[in-house]
């Protein structure tokens, strides 16, 4: 049995940044971080982004183990005892802990009816595998058109491949792109010359071939899929925590009321006190700014989270920020130096009070919004951040 003071579960981003939480307030403190995937934590944007454009891959790992953190990869803990503070892995191997973190993420949603060369793009062994096939001039057909399946499609498209994209909304990105701006990126995607299916579901994919609903049939050198993640709660469920769309936490990442069992990332539902609401966020710096004030706060930190998340995407020469309830359904205030080019779009409640904002090509102005978020006032026309 390995005894610890602290257990990590779960070694992606938010686990790692809690080592380093962790270390801020403990330098001592033994960490033992159990992970299923075979490699160290790793930086997940790179894999839709820069590794596509001749990023360095060894610059995408985190260095977890110069925190003096024992790394258990390869491992998947399956059972908790909490009254115990035990855990066991896949392998059978025990863990004592003192404080408990679950940092879990989530699994990729996949397809109903596919076979097992589908690609649910995700991790670094996700990425290998599909930079294997996608050379220049192979088919590629990109099933999602949200934020994983827009930024991979772009990414391929970028490297040569013959990109074609499918799925059943109108536009790309239509759950948080207010609908002219998304439907002006669909064009933008089909001038760029990736086939855009919209409208389109899918029927089955078979060795590369996909068949849509209407019949359609592509074949593709490889089916890559972006269908956005469902919560890792499994472990929490059996443990008897709550969940709720995600492990629920309070300002502090503590789970079930306890002091001793903490959880944060992707898989938690943590409130935001400034929209008056839980959220469960699945972007790069939630994970960083949740794993590395939870990791304090299992030291004794007690330092409350009121970060609000913030999100960033690059399509092709478009790129933009995001931050608060960027949610397509919120009723907008709009101000455009150039339409669909350089503009801020606030999104607002039914007071005009701001929700979230979208910095489109607009840089350096995610800290003015979140700001603008937490005081509440009503959004004006003009200038909004």
């Amino acid at each position: 049995m390995k005894t610890t003071r602290y257990l990590i579960v779960g070694g992606g981003m938010t686990g790692d940044a809690a080592t380093q939480g962790i270390r801020d307030r403990d330098p001592d403190g033994t960490i033992t971080l159990v992970g299923a995937e075979a490699h160290q934590p790793d930086k997940r944007p790179p894999l839709t982004k820069g590794l596509w454009s001749g990023g360095d891959e060894a610059k995408i790992w985190r260095g977890t183990a110069d925190r003096g953190v024992d790394l258990v990869l390869g491992r998947t803990i399956v059972a908790l005892d909490l009254d115990a503070r035990r855990a066991t892995d896949d392998a059978g191997e025990e863990y004592e802990w003192q404080k408990l973190l679950l940092a879990t993420g989530g699994r990729p949603r996949e397809l109903a009816h596919a076979d097992a060369g589908v690609i649910y793009f995700r991790t670094f062994d996700d990425y290998r595998r599909l930079r294997a096939v996608a050379q220049e001039g192979t088919p590629v057909v990109v099933v999602g058109g949200g934020f994983i399946g827009s930024e991979i499609a772009a990414a391929l498209t970028g490297a040569g491949a013959r990109v074609t994209m499918v799925f059943p909304e109108s536009a790309l990105a239509s759950r948080t792109l207010p609908a002219p701006l998304a439907q002006f990126v669909t064009d933008y995607y089909r001038e760029k010359g990736v086939d855009v299916l919209t409208g389109e579901t899918v029927e089955s994919v078979e060795g590369g071939r996909l068949t849509t609903g209407s019949g359609r049939v592509i074949e593709g050198g490889a089916v890559v899929a972006g269908l956005g993640i469902v919560p890792n709660v499994e472990l929490a469920i059996a443990a008897g925590l709550e969940v709720d769309n995600g492990i629920v936490v309070d300002e502090l990442g503590r789970a079930g009321g306890r002091d001793d069992v903490f959880a944060a990332g992707d898989v938690s539902s943590f409130p935001v006190p400034a929209l008056g609401r839980n959220f469960r966020v699945e972007h790069e710096d939630h994970a960083l700014t949740h794993g590395k004030t939870v990791g304090a706060n299992m030291a004794g930190a007690a330092q409350p989270y009121d970060h609000i998340p913030s999100f960033y995407s690059d399509l092709f020469d478009l790129g933009y920020e995001a931050v608060g309830e960027v949610d397509a359904r919120l009723a907008t205030v709009e101000h455009w130096d150039e339409p669909n080019r350089k503009g801020v779009v606030a999104y607002v409640d039914g007071d005009r009070r701001p929700r979230g904002f979208l910095l489109w090509n607009v840089w350096d102005k995610v800290d003015d919004a979140r700001e603008r978020i937490r005081a509440g006032a009503r959004v004006e026309e003009g200038s909004l951040v």
